[in-house]
């Protein structure tokens, strides 16, 4: 066998843009995202359009962090975590096994009820269980290209309907270029923090690496690769939350029409397509709300227990093939995910776990991003790959935002506890 040339060694890898990005940005923006840009759009209009540029922006910059520490280190993201003392794995180890409990049971009646206003016939928790189960089996063994192939098909399904959606709309143009103008509505301040922060995931954001790994993207040589994967999935997210505001602006905020928050909202909307142009735009929209919250669901269900299959190898010095996808530890986290939850959905969710859930859940996009500027500014990450002014500049309004987030989450978590 010929031994390869220097020019062929050090050539870059043959890639294709459908990737780890794609399986991020889609496992990021589910139902609740949906909610909370539609009602921005019908309480706003197009005021808040460039928080969704915003937003992108700001999971670009934390996921391609987070991305490089794994390219550069050859480290996952909670090795990382972990050399900063033992507080991140106290923060992180409950975090983890609660989150999944109610993200679970939440997940699953959001596919629940979106399947039940499509084809009804069961109740909205009988379809949220057959939709976890689905998740199941479509994850197990760990197959990341099956897996990816998934994914890239309801993000298909989600991108058609939206899109077809907001331009079954016919939007103003000349209003919602005046949106790209930064500017805060009077008591618009939160719903401004939030559909910046929401546009794409919390914990799904860490898994990256760990999508970057499965997909063998594992070494410096993938850097340029990974930061168009990164880019390209934010562009088309953001194309995705923009026809969700159009829609919001166009069909609630124009007829003064009012939508439920949580996922009824997105029925509701179902019922208004469904009577200004008929059963099938209802029913074509219904499947994208489908999508949207499958593709969460599936991804959750592989990403996040790669993570905790990570977590708890670390923690226990196991043996590495524990780590990977289809080891004991990612099944079971797999099995947490879709049994322990069906319990939530018969009898109702525990107050005290939902506001532990809450609480943790704010503080984990400012954990993530405080630390991704503690491991990328420091000998942790070979001087190389380090941050460059710009990246502190954007990691650093990425915490401010996400801190100013977390204030207000907790205030309200404990207000409704």
């Amino acid at each position: 066998m010929a031994t390869p040339t220097t020019a062929e060694q050090s050539s870059p890898p043959k890639w294709r843009i459908i990737g780890p990005g794609l399986v991020v940005a889609a496992t990021g923006v589910g139902a609740a995202d949906l909610v909370a840009t539609l009602i921005a759009g019908q309480k706003f209009g197009y005021t808040l359009l460039w928080c969704v540029v915003v937003g992108c922006v700001m999971k670009i910059v934390l996921v391609e962090g987070a991305g490089r520490y794994s390219l550069a280190t050859g480290r996952t993201i909670f090795e990382g975590w972990r050399s900063l003392g033992a507080w991140t794995t106290w923060y992180f180890g409950p975090y983890i096994v609660i989150w999944g409990f109610v993200y679970g049971a939440a997940a699953m009646a959001g596919t629940g009820l979106a399947l039940q206003g499509l084809a009804g016939g069961l109740s909205t928790t009988w379809w949220g269980i057959l939709s976890g189960l689905l998740g199941l089996v479509l994850v197990w063994t760990g197959r990341y290209s099956i897996f990816e192939k998934v994914l890239a098909a309801l993000v298909g399904i989600m991108f058609v309907t939206m899109v077809g959606a907001a331009l079954l709309t016919l939007p103003n143009l000349g209003e919602l270029l005046t949106g790209l103008a930064p500017r805060i509505p009077d008591g618009g301040l939160v719903n401004t923090l939030a559909l910046a922060g929401g546009v794409g995931g919390t914990i799904t954001l860490a898994a990256y690496g760990y999508w970057l790994r499965e997909k063998g993207w594992d070494t410096p040589r993938y850097m340029r690769v990974m930061r168009i994967d990164n880019t390209v999935a934010y562009v088309v997210t953001g194309i995705f939350v923009l026809a969700t505001l159009v829609v919001g602006a166009e069909l609630l905020y124009s007829t003064s029409v009012a939508i439920e928050s949580g996922d009824q909202g997105l029925l509701d909307l179902g019922v208004v397509l469904q009577d200004r142009y008929g059963q099938w735009a209802g029913k074509l929209f219904l499947l994208g709300f489908w999508a949207a919250a499958m593709s969460s669901l599936v991804g959750v269900w592989n990403g996040v227990s790669l993570m905790f299959a990570d977590f708890v190898t670390n923690v226990t010095d196991g043996p590495a093939e524990d780590a990977r996808a289809g080891g004991k530890w990612y099944r079971a986290y797999i099995l947490w995910l879709t049994f322990p939850p069906m319990v939530m959905m018969f009898l109702g969710k525990p107050v005290w776990l939902i506001l532990a859930y809450g609480v943790l859940g704010a503080f984990f996009m400012p954990f993530l991003a405080i630390t991704l500027l503690w491991l990328l500014n420091t000998d942790r990450t070979p001087a190389e790959w380090r941050n460059k002014l710009h990246s502190n500049v954007l990691m650093v309004l990425c915490a401010l935002a996400f801190l100013a987030l977390c204030v207000n989450e907790v205030r309200k978590a404990v207000a409704g506890a």
